[in-house]
């Protein structure tokens, strides 16, 4: 199951939340890690999203182009 940039960024502001609040050190540690982390799968999330729309673009653009070769190759030549 794929995750989404919104899910993992939401996941990395409640811990950076939580190490604001925390009273220990171990704990306020523990929610920065964290935060870390889930602000690094956010940031992929958010790569691999735009990287699969710009393939799509691209997949489209060359659909559109072969189909217009195809069109180009088939129309009756005007003499």
């Amino acid at each position: 199951m794929s995750q989404t940039f919104e899910f993992y960024d939401s996941r990395a502001r409640e811990a950076a939340k939580e190490a604001r609040d925390a009273t220990l050190e171990n704990v306020r540690q523990r929610s920065l890690r964290a935060e870390k982390t889930w602000r690094g799968l956010a940031e992929q999330a958010r790569k691999v999203k735009i990287d699969r729309e710009r393939a799509l673009v691209e997949r489209e653009a060359k659909r559109l182009a072969e189909e217009a070769a195809a069109l180009a190759n088939t129309a009756p030549e005007a003499a």
